[in-house]
């Protein structure tokens, strides 16, 4: 018998789309994040003319379990994207953009050459836009970090995404304590913010939780996002539990305590959630 996907959400995470003008002119221009990765918030976002904007492609080289992003062969890279990027940005008049990206290990740079012209492009043409860079953890690599460092954007981010003991499982080829060290990195190079986000639903113990938030303010990160993990489709992590909006209230409290400058914590958040606030 085929098996079907099914997804018995709680109340809390039905939302209703808002729909404008920002919305459709985006979703014909742009290749984003906000539409690939079904995040709940994308009216609401493009509506106010905030949206992420994914480069360096659709199709990504590592297979995160958790992920509705396509996984295996990139195609080749588009060495004029920067430039549509940054003239979308324009056209739509972007506020506050964020710019994140597929893993392109199969790239000696992984891609960084390209991160590095995108923002260049996008300033060039956007001279009041404030600007966020959600980056991949470029394997550690320290000379690649810098490129991006170096670019100076608002804010720097990478994602955690989980706890340490769910990592391998959730995150197959990344490394909790890479990227840990990859935003500590950030904060020690530079005084450029720094963010992460995690998902709830996984199976994480509530010490767990805690212990990775003070991970995290241990390594100086000044914004963090928690958000329910919503499984794409029957071939990803299934949803082990639906976190009460309660408990993300509690955590938000906890984490405002430990020092974090900003802390969005709520069953619809998602990693760019608010990103324009964050900047102020």
């Amino acid at each position: 018998m085929e098996k079907k996907f099914v997804n018995l959400k709680p109340k809390w995470l039905h939302v209703k789309f808002t729909l404008g003008k920002n919305y459709n002119n985006i979703l014909k221009l742009s290749n984003t994040i906000c539409n690939s990765g079904s995040c709940p918030n994308i009216g609401q976002c493009w509506g106010k003319g905030v949206a992420t904007f994914m480069i360096l492609g659709n199709i990504c080289t590592r297979s995160c379990k958790f992920c509705g992003i396509k996984t295996g062969k990139p195609q080749k890279i588009d060495f004029e994207e920067p430039k549509k990027v940054a003239h979308s940005i324009k056209i739509l008049n972007i506020k506050h953009a964020v710019i994140t990206s597929v893993d392109r290990d199969d790239l000696k740079d992984m891609g960084a050459i390209i991160w590095v012209k995108t923002i260049k492009a996008i300033k060039n043409l956007n001279e009041n836009l404030t600007l966020e860079t959600l980056i991949p953890d470029f394997k550690g690599r320290k000379d690649l970090i810098n490129l991006i460092i170096n670019e100076k954007p608002e804010v720097i981010s990478h994602n955690i995404e989980t706890v340490r003991r769910l990592t391998k499982k959730v995150r197959v080829q990344a490394k909790y304590d890479r990227s840990i060290n990859v935003l500590k990195y950030i904060k020690l190079k530079s005084n450029i913010r720094t963010k992460t986000g995690i998902m709830l639903g996984l199976g994480e113990t509530e010490e767990e939780v805690i212990q990775t938030l003070k991970d995290s303010k241990k390594a100086k990160i000044d914004i963090i996002t928690i958000g329910q993990y919503l499984s794409p489709s029957i071939k990803h992590l299934p949803v082990k539990n639906f976190i009460h909006p309660f408990i993300f209230k509690k955590y938000e409290k906890i984490a405002l305590d430990m020092g974090f400058l900003y802390v969005e914590s709520g069953p619809l958040v998602r990693s760019s959630y608010n990103a324009y606030k964050h900047i102020l």
